[in-house]
This record gives structure tokens, C-alpha cells and sequence, in this order.
């Protein structure tokens, strides 16, 4: 007998089309993985990006621009819990001069219902987030 729940599989293949589909730069993909009201917690900053109109304004930054600056990355770690996927990674970027820096970024893709995701809860510095989010930060809310 196996131990594997179906559902948590689902689940986890749901969590793993997105962040493909992130990778891949595919807006209405990425869009369609996510539930109703989703949430993007970002941590440390300490705000919230809530609903799909900010998380459609953030993907079209992020795909339309942030994606650019995109000199590679690598996955340090993946675990699974009943929460979510969380996911480790270097991001390396490439300013307007070519100088190439590094990034640590944790997301958590958050199970939701119905074989969607809640949301995120993504882990940088101010810094980067000012660059990845860009203009959907100023339809964020702080973290109460």
C-alpha cells in the first residue's frame, strides 16, 4: 500500500505548473493556477499584495520587465509540506551597466481550494522586491 495522498500530488503538480509557468514567462498560465482572491505576502517588507488585479499587475511587471533583467538562477531547495511548496533559489541579475548580482528569494506557493493557489509567501530583500514587484507594490497593503 502506498502512503502518497493524491490530493497533496495534485496539489504539488499545481504549485510545480506555476512556478513553470513563471519560469517560462506565461502570464495567463501563471494566472490560471492561482484561486479567486489570491494573496502575495512579502517578507520582511511586511505587505500584502491581495486579489487577482494586484496579482495580474505584478506578473505583467514581472514578465514584462523584471524577467529581462534575468541572468539565471538556481534552485538550492525544495521541501513539501500541507501548507504549500516552498522553494530556495539564487536569482542572478543583470543591471543596465552588466553588472551581475545575486539575490536569495523563498517562495512559499500556498495551497488553496479547488486545485488552485491561495497565493505566495515570498521571503527577499527590500531591495529586490522594489525591482520584482515594481509598480504592483503601490497596491499593496501592510501586513496587519
Amino acid at each position: 500500500m502506498s502512503d502518497a495522498d493524491p490530493t497533496r500530488e495534485a496539489r504539488v503538480a499545481v504549485a510545480h505548473a506555476h512556478a513553470a509557468a513563471e519560469a517560462e514567462g506565461d502570464l495567463e498560465t501563471t494566472m490560471a493556477t492561482l484561486g479567486a482572491e489570491p494573496v502575495y505576502e512579502l517578507q520582511p517588507l511586511g505587505r500584502l499584495l491581495r486579489g487577482r488585479e494586484a496579482a495580474r499587475t505584478y506578473y505583467e511587471h514581472f514578465f514584462g520587465t523584471f524577467q529581462q533583467q534575468i541572468d539565471g538562477y538556481e534552485l538550492r531547495s525544495e521541501w513539501v509540506t500541507d501548507e504549500g511548496v516552498g522553494q530556495e533559489y539564487v536569482l542572478f541579475l543583470k543591471g543596465p551597466d552588466g553588472t551581475r548580482t545575486s539575490h536569495a528569494i523563498v517562495g512559499i506557493l500556498l495551497f488553496g481550494d479547488e486545485g488552485t493557489l491561495a497565493g505566495e509567501r515570498l521571503y527577499a530583500s527590500d531591495q529586490l522586491f522594489e525591482v520584482m514587484v515594481g509598480p504592483a507594490l503601490a497596491l499593496s497593503e501592510p501586513i496587519a
